[in-house]
């Protein structure tokens, strides 16, 4: 059987990727190149399955696709914190 997940690859400061998987929560993962990190992802993600099958556990489908959306705000400063 084949399942798909939504991966969500985080760019980090220092390079590379870190990998969440909003599906299986503490499923992740990281990577110094795209390439490197999806593999790696797809890693962790098959072996969170097989612990949760060798537990006897369901595994999660995916409620459907993660979106991902960009929120802008303003960030708060010492002065507008004090007023």
């Amino acid at each position: 059987m084949r399942q798909r997940y939504s991966v969500l690859l985080i760019p980090a400061e220092e390079g590379g990727y870190t990998v969440l998987v909003p599906a299986l929560p503490g499923c992740n993962s990281e990577g110094d190149t795209f390439e490197e990190t999806v593999a790696n992802a797809r890693d962790a993600i098959s072996l969170y399955l097989q612990v949760l099958v060798d537990r006897g556990e369901e595994i999660p489908a995916e409620a459907g696709a993660t979106l991902v959306v960009s929120v802008e705000t303003e960030v708060p400063t010492r002065e507008t914190a004090a007023s």
